[in-house]
């Protein structure tokens, strides 16, 4: 996997992983060190990610995830949050730039105020939409750059999202997005990828 076109077509929903195979904080930090690179709105990095590995959080994991198969034999679970208050560490995100002279005192107070008065003015269920919006953008990344790196990846929406939060001791000013399952995939029984629609009837160009 040494280009981008090989990550993405080669990428894959895993519905089965190999038993048994651990992965490393190393690899796991590399990762997570392309993923720090995703879009964000203003920057903000809403995502926050709780990696579990140990088997008897895994196993809470499992229950709190409809006792998907696959959670109990994956490397790892991760749960992807947002974060529904990003726009409250605006000021913190930009003091390495005002402090480096890119921007001046007072470019860096109407980016603090006009951010969080965009947020803020747009209330609890927009705010909601873009922590969930800006977790996805940053786990699509998580997922491409782990299968860059070796790893095979599943998305899962299937959990009971307050016993998941309660199972982590999540914040309440967090809300997840989803879950991912990464190991290596057991392609044993593996599913023919389903059929995907020619750009023709996916793509509008002008209007719909």
């Amino acid at each position: 996997m040494n280009d981008f076109v090989s990550v993405v077509t080669e990428r894959r929903s895993a519905n089965k992983f190999i038993k048994g195979v651990s992965i490393e904080d190393k690899e796991l930090n590399e990762i997570f060190d392309l993923v720090k690179y995703a879009p964000s709105s203003f920057n903000l990095q809403h995502a926050h990610y709780i990696v579990v590995r140990d088997e008897e959080m895994k196993q809470k994991v499992y229950e709190a995830a409809n006792k998907q198969y696959k959670v109990k034999t994956a490397s790892a679970v991760i749960l992807v949050l947002g974060h529904l208050d990003a726009h409250q560490n605006t000021a913190e995100l930009n003091e390495g730039l005002l402090h480096l002279g890119v921007i001046n005192k007072q470019e860096f107070d109407h980016t603090v105020e006009s951010v969080q008065q965009f947020y803020e003015e747009r209330g609890e269920a927009f705010k909601r939409d873009e922590a969930i919006r800006n977790a996805n953008l940053s786990a699509m990344l998580f997922m491409l750059a782990a299968k860059e790196k070796g790893w095979d990846t599943s998305p899962m929406i299937g959990f009971d999202p307050e016993a998941m939060m309660k199972t982590l001791d999540v914040p309440d000013r967090y809300v997840p997005a989803l879950l991912i399952g990464i190991g290596k995939e057991d392609t044993s029984n593996r599913r023919v990828r389903g059929y995907r629609k020619p750009v023709g009837e996916f793509v509008s160009f002008e209007r719909f």
